[in-house]
């Protein structure tokens, strides 16, 4: 059984003096605006990278969360932070690595079993999953 998700782009004009937005289907985000300015020189609006960033560190965490149970743990609190990185190479731009961050707050648990759950979550989210780029995890417990 699938879940579809969907999200869209709407984009008039030129890469650099050209504006778009992104809704998505649940209206979190409706006619969000972005552009070469929000995207490579920090100006308001959003970007691709960070939904990306967003995304990701969502998804791990809730990954997180369910492997922490599963070990009869509960977490008070864990805050992710996902940094993407766009570089631009002979070829154009990638995306050749994402930094999660990770601070949990997790009584009951060693350093040792929330490192090793921790890494285990990074490598079965779904969207670390999907993404081909370097994924690297710093996990601290609080």
């Amino acid at each position: 059984m699938a879940i579809d998700r969907s999200a869209s782009a709407q984009w008039s004009g030129g890469l650099k003096t050209g504006r778009g937005t992104l809704t998505t289907q649940s209206g979190v985000l409706s006619a969000a605006p972005y552009g070469f300015s929000s995207r490579f020189e920090s100006q308001p609006g959003t970007n691709p990278e960070e939904l990306l960033g967003a995304a990701h560190a969502g998804c791990y965490t809730m990954q997180l969360s369910a492997l922490l149970e599963k070990a009869g743990l509960t977490a008070q609190r864990l805050d992710t932070t996902a940094v993407v990185s766009l570089e631009k190479d002979a070829t154009g731009f990638s995306i050749p690595r994402i930094k999660l961050t990770l601070i949990g707050h997790v009584p009951g648990t060693s350093n040792e079993a929330f490192q090793k759950i921790a890494a285990e979550a990074k490598a079965i989210c779904p969207v670390s999953r999907l993404l081909k780029a370097e994924i690297s995890l710093d996990a601290r417990l609080a």
